[in-house]
């Protein structure tokens, strides 16, 4: 194997490719990326028999081949290589990579021992790439990190028709997000749960690439199922986690609320953040709700407190509630709009952040729901 590529192109695949291979392999040759060269075109792909990564880049090749070598150390390598074309060569048990003056030989892996990329499912059908990057984003903030709860570590999706809807909850905070996309089947139903750092590492790598998203899904047993996310000259896919399980979190959204608040987003991001200084850890912040406007208030250890007053336009008896500043945070940085809308039933039961226009006006599509903490003044 022999070509010549473009530095930013192959430090660019190649950081992209590596970002998904485990920490720890259970095998050796699954820290490696393999670069494969066929009719002038470089494949990169990672695989950790979770997740595949592959990309594809324009090189000039002068010998097809194939060479698996260490993915994170030839991410670091190409990163910091200068802004020139860079030559690849393997030779016998080595790749020998020479970027200007810089000359370095990694060893490599045998090729052999690297398990087949799993093919991608069949199209369900193509979503923009940009709203699509967005509206995970909206909605993999929600997602439960503990692994000891897998089925609280991924995104719904839920395709319907035109409509692709997408939940993620850790039982704290529940976010749902709902974007027009084009179906292969006007007629589609379907659910999967997919892994939300995958889904939001992948969405977020296509957005910016433009054009569309193709979605493929594939159906099976309990964690034999796979989704196929491909945009561009990138393709990703993964397993599915057992949604079979999966909580009617919709239902936790309230079919009506006895008060609500327009605030500006911006200002109360700030604001929480600057109360929530005093604030030990899991302590939450108050919001007092007014025809006056709202209070942010918190209190900490040996009796540091902080409060600060802001404009808001309240409407319902006056409320004072407790949140997690962080989760309360993410919620509003994640709106996509200056204004939110807070609806509240009482300060005991869930409430709802939407993002809102320049008349005050809910705009529909996104929807956070926050679970309050209960606190005793």
């Amino acid at each position: 194997m022999k070509f010549r590529v473009e530095r930013d192109a192959l430090a660019e695949a190649v950081a992209w490719t590596a970002k998904s291979l485990p920490n720890r392999p259970s095998v050796p040759v699954l820290a490696g990326v393999m670069l494969r060269v066929t009719d002038g075109n470089l494949r990169v792909s990672g695989f950790d028999y979770e997740v595949s990564s592959q990309v594809t880049v324009e090189v000039q090749g002068d010998a097809d081949g194939a060479a698996l070598v260490s993915g994170r150390l030839l991410a670091e390598i190409t990163k910091a290589l200068p802004a020139k074309p860079v030559d690849i060569a393997a030779v016998g048990a080595h790749l020998e990579l020479v970027c200007g003056s810089a000359r370095f030989t990694l060893p490599t892996m045998p090729v052999e021992d690297y398990p087949a990329l799993p093919e991608m499912p069949q199209s369900a059908g193509t979503v923009d790439a940009a709203a699509f990057a967005t509206a995970v984003s909206q909605v993999a903030i929600a997602a439960g990190r503990d692994e000891t709860l897998p089925m609280m570590t991924g995104v719904r999706v839920e395709l319907s028709g035109s409509t692709l809807s997408m939940l993620a909850t850790d039982r704290y905070r529940l976010a749902l997000r709902e974007i027009q996309w084009q179906p292969d089947d006007p007629e589609v139903s379907i659910n999967a749960l997919v892994p939300a750092r995958t889904l939001n590492d992948t969405a977020k790598a296509l957005g910016p690439l433009g054009g569309e998203v193709t979605l493929a899904l594939a159906q099976g047993a309990a964690g034999e199922g796979m989704v196929g996310l491909a945009g561009g000259t990138r393709r990703t896919t993964s397993r599915l986690l057992d949604g079979a399980n999966y909580p009617p979190v919709r239902s936790l959204f309230p079919a009506t609320h006895n008060a609500a608040a327009r605030v500006p987003v911006s200002t109360l991001i700030e604001v929480v953040k600057r109360v929530a200084l005093v604030a030990e850890r899991a302590t939450p912040v108050l919001l007092s709700f007014s025809a006056d406007g709202l209070v942010v208030e918190a209190g900490g250890s040996e009796e540091a407190r902080a409060s600060e007053a802001m404009e808001a336009t309240f409407t319902g008896d006056a409320l004072t509630i407790g949140f997690n500043p962080q989760y309360l945070i993410d919620g509003l940085a994640n709106l996509g709009s200056q204004t939110a809308v807070l609806s509240f039933v009482d300060a005991f039961k869930p409430a709802v952040i939407s993002p809102a226009g320049e008349d005050g006006e809910v705009i529909p599509g996104y929807r956070y729901l926050i679970m309050p903490i209960r606190v005793s003044r």
